[in-house]
């Protein structure tokens, strides 16, 4: 598929998500009720998240709900280098503007390595395979991070975000799994099972 069908399907994705969003304002929390427990158990404690920009699903909620099961928080960083880093903040009041209209912690704060890192995205498939902004900053860092140890990447959407097929390009890192409004799709095991 060429870049420029992907750079269409961006803008209609980023569209739908606009209405997912003004559709289902009790996303957040319903992501939240159903996010499994057993994730953080086994991939945490520490968890990056993110700070919603417009239409992203919200995960602040879940947040909350994680620190109350003795999840710690860290906030992915966009560095002068266009790398993107992971770095521990003690609250969101630490954290300063960024980028491409990002909350981001400051070049101060401790660069750590996730074990679970929440994302956000534009759409996904059935494959795991996520459509970002196209910048490849999770990507690179999500690269990074696995090649020195075990990460596990959790999507958070709408569930009407998902597509048919999203035009993958082998440095694209695919989801692990993904949380709706409406339950879990555990992604990893449905590519295991195609093998």
């Amino acid at each position: 598929m060429s870049q420029i069908s992907k750079t269409d399907l961006r803008s209609s994705c980023r569209n739908l998500r606009e209405q997912l969003k003004a559709e289902t304002p009790d996303a957040p929390q319903r992501v939240r009720d159903v996010f499994p427990e057993k994730l953080l158990q086994r991939f945490g404690p520490l968890v990056s998240g993110y700070i919603a920009i417009g239409s992203e699903l919200d995960p602040a909620p879940l947040l909350e709900r994680l620190r109350s099961l003795g999840a710690e928080i860290c906030y992915p960083r966009v560095e002068a280098d266009d790398q993107m880093t992971f770095r521990r903040v003690a609250s969101e009041n630490e954290l300063e503007d960024g980028p491409f209209g990002l909350k981001q912690p400051t070049d101060d704060a401790q660069i750590v390595a996730p074990g679970l890192i929440l994302t956000p995205l534009l759409a996904f498939d059935a494959a795991g395979n996520r459509l970002g902004y196209g910048k490849g900053h999770y990507d690179r860092a999500l690269e990074t991070l696995k090649s020195e140890r075990s990460v596990f990447v959790c999507g958070l959407a709408y569930s009407g975000q998902e597509v048919l097929k999203i035009p993958a390009e082998s440095t694209d890192i695919p989801l692990d799994w993904l949380v709706t409004e409406n339950g879990s799709i555990p992604l990893f095991f449905s590519r295991v099972s195609k093998r």
